[in-house]
């Protein structure tokens, strides 16, 4: 019988989003696709160092104790020189044994068949494309985070429209400023909006949640370990229509944050997420958090 996907929340991640590629993206950039190739098998035997996106990856996939989690690897690299990406998840202990390795194709088509949530990538053309295909992705930027792996604890943070809800209300502000997005969301305060890319990946969070709320009642000394935040630009009395599309949607937060345009990076650096979700580049100047921007919506229309 086939293993099957269908009740696990399954994440599919780029090597360039896992691994730091630095030093192997400046020798395909500087001395073209074979000399990438020799550098990768040369170096197959050393371990490349984590990425922005490994914290999040691992302490995700510590969470197999209480839901079914996997996080496959989708790759541009070919077969072989895919084999120094596994054998880096092997030194570094990652419970890691799916690979899809198609040698310059873009892997997010193979999204809906493994049944995926969510795909990171540094990758910026790969990461467009999936969005513009409906698939739900982000591109992970830079960062100087550090895992100080002190505690088993998973956070994550989320911008609100254009990440978790559709773009509806962002497009209202673009085209006629505040008030009018504050008198629009005031009039449609019980209508709840659409779900945005990342909904889905929210509820397949909320269900790990569940379980661990089920495991600690069974289990009093258990402490949960998923801890999830929205951070948005919203603010009083546009905060509203927020809380009731989450319920309307069937999922929750935890922790909200209703700045009112004040700036997120100051909040972020208290919360320590080991990963946040925004629409807008502007909001992911916090390079010590790690940060994933989700190139959907008008914004992005309009920058891209």
């Amino acid at each position: 019988m086939a293993y099957d996907l269908g009740d696990h929340l399954v994440v599919g991640i780029a090597s360039s989003a896992l691994f730091d590629l630095a030093d192997s993206d400046r020798v395909f950039r500087e001395d073209g696709e074979q000399a990438y190739r020799r550098h990768q098998e040369e170096h197959r035997d050393t371990p490349l160092q984590p990425g922005v996106a490994f914290p999040f990856a691992r302490r995700l996939l510590s969470l197999n104790d209480i839901s079914p989690v996997d996080v496959i690897v989708l790759s541009r690299n070919d077969p072989d020189t895919g084999l120094r990406v596994m054998r880096s998840i092997a030194h570094h202990q990652l419970p890691i044994t799916r690979a899809i390795f198609t040698q310059g194709r873009a892997p997010y088509r193979f999204m809906p068949a493994l049944n995926m949530c969510l795909f990171l990538s540094a990758n910026d053309m790969d990461v467009r494309q999936a969005v513009e295909a409906g698939l739900p992705a982000g591109r992970v930027l830079e960062s100087t985070f550090v895992d100080d792996e002190q505690d088993d604890e998973l956070r994550i943070a989320f911008d609100f429209d254009g990440v978790l809800a559709s773009d509806s209300s962002e497009r209202v502000m673009q085209a006629h400023g505040l008030d009018r997005f504050q008198s629009h969301e005031v009039a449609n305060a019980v209508t709840p909006l659409e779900p945005g890319p990342l909904k889905n990946f929210l509820a397949a969070i909320n269900r790990i949640q569940r379980r661990e709320e089920e495991h600690r009642l069974a289990n009093p000394s258990y402490r949960n370990r998923v801890r999830v935040s929205i951070v948005t630009a919203r603010g009083a009395p546009a905060h509203e229509r927020a809380v009731l599309s989450l319920k309307r949607w069937g999922v929750m937060v935890n922790d909200a944050f209703f700045l009112g345009g004040i700036g997120k990076a100051g909040i972020l650096d208290v919360l320590k997420p080991h990963i946040f979700f925004d629409d807008q580049p502007l909001n992911l100047t916090s390079r010590e958090v790690p940060s994933v921007h989700v190139p959907f919506g008008v914004i992005n229309e309009a920058a891209h």
